[in-house]
């Protein structure tokens, strides 16, 4: 049997730039490590820059010359940067903002470990001339619709939107068992994190087993994992949830789809509503509400 080799463990380096330097060599110096690993590094944003006077950024150029004072990091991580990213779906596209989606597995912006598999890098990867802007995140194990804006402004108005509940963010959940749902539907809106957060349970539909119900979410906050901690303090966590609940035997993937956008557009004044298209949404959802 061959024996397996010991995890590379994570490398973590801060330097204060005392005189003029080549970015990845300085880099290679301080952390030991071969060249090209940190141009890989670099290339997949595990390498940060803040320059006096200047904001923070991700420093992909490795004959990026540094000055002095500058303040270099590096966040090297060889398992998250070896990671394949599933690829996103632009589904629709106007001059100021794109609607796609996120399959599971993909984050929606990076960490300070990288954000080659990331929303937002893939999308800026897609449209080099395009300034992306993420204006609300959806959980790395969750799928679905998110939007970006397209330029500062753009993401300014859509931000206000989000902000004051006024673009309708509908979800599917499965969840075990089978709870009662008023006709008029059921609100919950404990605190999270000492923020107020509101998540309204729309309907309830048959789950692919007899055991589960799919819930039909409008989400009234953003607040973190706000959905997941509200059923689970429901009684009835989304199904493979581990970090929440329990994950079931049989189900290896968060079953929580973001399914459908609607608004009325700051730029055109016309009501716009975005669904995830059927052969895209998770197999949850899949010959059960096939026609929503």
């Amino acid at each position: 049997m061959t024996k397996r080799p010991d995890k590379e463990e994570p490398i973590h380096c801060n330097i204060l730039v005392k005189a003029p330097a080549v970015a990845s060599q300085l880099l290679a110096d301080s952390s030991g490590l071969p060249k090209e690993r940190i141009k890989h590094a670099m290339l997949k944003g595990a390498v940060w820059l803040k320059r006096p006077g200047s904001k923070e950024r991700r420093l992909r150029k490795a004959k990026f010359k540094l000055k002095t004072d500058d303040f270099i990091q590096l966040f090297y991580n060889a398992d998250v940067l070896s990671q394949t990213p599933p690829e996103p779906t632009r589904i629709a596209e106007n001059e100021e903002y794109s609607v796609w989606f996120k399959p599971p597995w993909l984050l929606s912006q990076g960490t300070r470990y990288g954000d080659h598999c990331s929303l937002l890098r893939l999308a800026q990867k897609s449209a080099s001339d395009v300034d992306f802007k993420l204006i609300h995140r959806l959980d790395r194990e969750a799928s679905g619709l998110m939007v970006l804006a397209h330029n500062r402004n753009a993401a300014m108005l859509l931000s206000k939107l989000f902000q004051e509940d006024r673009i309708e963010k509908r979800y599917f959940a499965e969840v075990n068992g089978h709870p009662e749902i008023p006709e008029k539907g059921l609100f919950l809106n404990s605190e999270i994190d000492g923020k107020s957060a509101s998540t309204e349970i729309l309907r309830g539909y048959p789950g692919k087993t007899d055991g589960n119900t799919i819930l039909d979410i409008r989400l009234h906050t953003g607040r973190l994992h706000q959905i997941r901690k509200h059923l689970a303090d429901f009684g009835h966590p989304v199904i493979g949830d581990s970090k929440y609940g329990e994950r079931q035997r049989g189900y290896y993937e968060l079953h929580l789809c973001a399914w459908k956008i609607h608004f009325l557009s700051p730029f055109t004044q016309e009501t716009v509503t975005y669904q995830a298209p059927l052969e895209m949404r998770p197999s949850f959802l899949k010959d059960t509400i096939a026609t929503t």
